[in-house]
Formats: structure tokens, C-alpha cells, sequence
């Protein structure tokens, strides 16, 4: 046996002399070359291999925290970017709780002991149902995407149709999700907007709505920042032709604008990160499905819901699945979707974060929000030739800022605040090319009035420098 064989290595397991030795004698071979018998010599990597030298657990962390510090967060930069991932503030108690390692570390809660798991989930299931006035919510998907993904899917099955509508204004990567995720049985149909207030436009979605469409989606506030008005004309719409109405909503703005589920949506979904998760590179993001308790749309569920009922013993309750038998844990291949990993785990952080503000705080911070992005679209909208916001509609948090006419174009202006330590909007020239030069800014909670002066300052020394006005 050769030396490399006989080093002990406290982190690979049955690396002890003895305990190979042990385990040769058990299955009858006399040295670990023996397993190998009859793999050709010239497949086998005989000479030494050139590891480098392990670093200590110190040499380590500094090693990868030199990688990290290469990034510019939002602690150091003021942030302005949204489209999909937001910078909101998130109580201690919410890390503090999705820390426990009865919540971080039990996978799926089956095959460990439940350690309340099941009980966070059917909380979180019924804060947010009460959010959305609706009465069943599923333990999430992995994000937004799939959530409105999945909830077309659903609406394909109960209609038996394979269309759906939705609005030009969509994000470009959500809607990619959702061609991908429904392809290729569910064909994506896109509908106009109107070009002043980016509203849905109704006269296209007439045109194109038939007894082939099993749902129209739409989102509330939209991609693009601006309040849908024409929720329930959309609604009554789709119910003429049979169809099913889902809608994206934004849970961070329910403390002020009406639930979908007053204006007709049968089915709504959205991004649970604003509930007290931190932005994340790949993580954070977690999707919400919730409808009416209509066994119909529930047999459609492809992901876990849990339930409370009573137990064998008297005056006591327990919480389990509900209807499990509708899903692929139970169906296996024969399953309607195939559920795996979930975002459990930020569920459970969303309970916390709408259990600590309640109704109260839903509706401060939903006007906290508009009251800080109305005073961003106000300032900036004085600066010369400078549009905010670019639709004439109401916006919540997001809004679209127009440079056109400035000379600059929205890249040369957002490189422009990064050196002066300042995340610009997103620029929409790719994306939404008919907009021009524009860019999508997010005002929350967390920006002060200084933060926004800030902001317009910048701009405008920008813009000066360049002699567009």
C-alpha cells in the first residue's frame, strides 16, 4: 500500500490503516489495488497527482473573502435597481428565526423530526393568504417565474386549452421562464400596451383572446412599475370566454392597493422577497401561488400545502399535507409537475416578516414606498429634458425614466453614478428597444429624501457635463 494510501486525513472517511485493513479482510481482498482489477493499465493514472497543498481554515477565509471584497454591494453604493430583486429592509428577527437549525438544515421535515416545521409553514400559508384574500397558499417555488409559470400550467389543466395572453410589458427573463416551463404544449400569446400609460390594451386583448385561451395573465404593479387600472375589465373579459384571470402581484404593495382577488383574479402568484429577504447573487427569490378553496383549481396544486386537524387525541391539533395524493411525491412519473427542492425555507421567513408588521405595517410601508418614489419621480422629472416617469399611470415603486433627449445615452449615465458611488436604474434599451434611452428606478423604504437628492444631483451633474442643457 502505497504512502498517499496510508496518510490519515480528518476530513475522508476510513482513511486509518486499521479500519482498511479491517474492511479488506470483510470482503475478502488484500490490498485496495485489488477492487481495481480489470480496469486497463492505460485508463489508470499512475503517477502522483499534483495537489497543491491544502490552506488552513484561516489561509482559507482570506483567501475567499479577497474574492468577495471584489464586489461592490449595496452597503457601500446607494442602490437604485430593481426589476425583480429589491432592496428592502429585513428585521433581524427574520435571520434570526431562518437561522434555527430546526428550520435551516431539516430539508423537507419528512425523513428528520418535524420540529414545528410543518406548523411555520401552515402560519406563513395563512399570513399570506390573509395578504392576498385568498383562501389556500402553497409552500413556494423558486421564484416569481415559476410561481406564474405553474399557475399557467394549472389553468391549462382545468380548462382543458392551451393559450394564454400576456402583456408586452412582462419581464423579458420571467417570460422566458414561462415559454420554457409551458412549452411546448402552452403557447404564449402577447398582447399590446397602450404607448402613454402602458396599460394593457384592451381593444388588442379583445382581438386576441378566443375559447382557446385558458388564462390571461397580467401583473399588478407591473414590470415596469405602473398600476394596472383595468384589473377587472381584464377579469370579466376572460370569464366571457371561460378563461381563468392570474395575476403577478408584488406583495410589498397589498398595505395600499387592493388584491388581485378583488378584481377578479382566480389565480395569483409573486416574489416573496420583499418579505424579509436580503438580495441575493442566485438566492432570495422565492414564488407564491394562492386561490380560492375550490377543490377544482386545488387538485391543480403541484407543489405542498399544509393543513391543521384535529389528532386522535381530544382537543388536540396537528399539521400535515393536505391532499397529498395530487402530487409528484405521491404520483411519481405519473405526476402533473414534478416537485422537488422548494423555497420552504424563505416561506417560513415571510411568516415571520407579516407576522412582526402586521396589517398596520403593511399599509406604512406600501405608503412609506409611494410617498419616496412620487418624490424621486417629482425631482427627477425637473430635470431639463429628463421624463419620469415615461407612462402617464400611477406608480407604486418602480417607474420608467426617459434620457432621450438628453444626449447621454442610459449607459454612459449609469457608468457615470457608479463612480460616484451610486447603482443607477436598470437600462430597458435592450429590452424594450420602442422606449429609447431609458431606465427603470426603484425607490423603497429604506431611501431617504437625502438618498433621492443624492440621486438627481448626481444626474444633473451628469447631464451638465455634457452640454445637453
Amino acid at each position: 500500500m502505497s504512502e498517499q494510501r496510508k496518510m490519515v486525513h480528518p476530513y475522508i472517511p476510513n482513511t486509518v490503516p486499521e479500519v482498511q485493513a479491517e474492511m479488506l479482510r470483510e470482503i475478502g481482498a488484500n490490498t485496495i489495488e485489488e477492487l481495481f482489477d480489470g480496469i486497463p493499465e492505460d485508463l489508470q493514472y499512475m503517477k502522483e497527482m499534483n495537489i497543491p497543498a491544502a490552506l488552513s481554515e484561516y489561509e482559507l477565509r482570506r483567501y475567499i473573502d479577497g474574492i468577495m471584497e471584489k464586489n461592490i454591494t449595496t452597503k457601500e453604493y446607494l442602490n437604485f435597481l430593481g426589476a425583480g430583486c429589491w432592496n428592502h429592509y429585513v428585521p433581524a428577527i427574520c435571520d434570526e428565526i431562518n437561522q434555527r437549525a430546526e428550520f435551516l438544515t431539516a430539508y423537507a421535515g419528512d425523513p428528520y423530526e418535524d420540529l414545528g416545521r410543518y406548523q411555520a409553514l401552515f402560519e406563513y400559508q395563512s399570513l399570506m393568504a390573509e395578504l392576498v384574500d385568498m383562501d389556500v397558499v402553497n409552500v413556494p417555488t423558486f421564484d416569481w417565474a415559476q410561481a406564474a409559470a405553474t399557475s399557467i400550467r394549472m389553468a391549462s389543466r382545468i380548462t382543458n386549452r392551451y393559450e394564454v395572453l400576456l402583456p408586452k410589458t412582462i419581464s423579458p427573463d420571467r417570460l422566458k421562464v414561462i415559454r420554457n416551463y409551458c412549452s411546448p404544449q402552452i403557447e404564449c400569446i402577447l398582447v399590446d400596451y397602450e404607448e402613454d400609460s402602458g396599460q394593457i390594451n384592451m381593444r388588442d386583448l379583445e382581438d386576441k383572446i378566443s375559447f382557446n385561451t385558458a388564462a390571461i395573465y397580467f401583473e399588478n404593479p407591473s414590470y415596469l412599475g405602473f398600476i394596472e387600472t383595468k384589473g377587472q375589465k381584464i377579469s370579466n373579459l376572460a370569464k366571457s370566454h371561460n378563461a381563468l384571470t392570474i395575476v403577478g402581484v408584488d406583495p410589498s404593495s397589498l398595505g395600499v392597493l387592493a388584491p388581485p382577488s378583488h378584481y377578479g383574479a382566480d389565480i395569483v402568484c409573486g416574489d416573496l422577497q420583499p418579505l424579509g429577504m436580503h438580495m441575493s447573487y442566485g438566492g432570495g427569490q422565492s414564488g407564491f401561488i394562492g386561490s380560492h378553496d375550490d377543490l377544482t383549481v386545488i387538485q391543480e396544486y403541484p407543489s405542498r400545502l399544509f393543513g391543521i386537524a384535529p389528532t386522535v387525541v381530544e382537543g388536540e391539533y396537528g399539521f400535515g399535507d393536505v391532499f397529498y395524493d395530487r402530487t409528484s411525491f405521491a404520483q411519481r412519473e405519473e405526476g402533473k409537475e414534478s416537485v422537488g427542492t422548494q423555497t420552504a425555507l424563505w416561506g417560513i421567513t415571510a411568516g415571520v416578516y407579516l407576522s412582526l408588521l402586521g396589517p398596520g405595517g403593511m399599509r406604512e410601508l406600501g405608503k412609506s414606498i409611494m410617498q419616496r418614489s412620487q418624490y424621486a419621480m417629482e425631482q427627477l422629472g425637473n430635470i431639463p429634458n429628463v421624463v419620469a416617469s415615461r407612462f402617464e399611470s400611477t406608480n407604486f415603486k418602480e417607474f420608467v425614466v426617459n434620457f432621450s433627449h438628453t444626449n447621454k445615452s442610459v449607459e454612459e449615465i449609469n457608468k457615470n453614478l457608479l463612480n460616484n458611488g451610486i447603482f443607477g436604474g436598470k437600462d430597458l434599451s435592450e429590452e424594450f428597444p420602442e422606449l429609447g434611452q431609458s431606465s427603470l428606478f426603484c425607490i423603497t423604504e429604506v431611501h431617504t429624501k437625502e438618498d433621492i437628492d443624492q440621486l438627481v444631483t448626481a444626474i444633473r451633474k451628469c447631464l451638465d457635463s455634457s452640454g445637453s442643457n
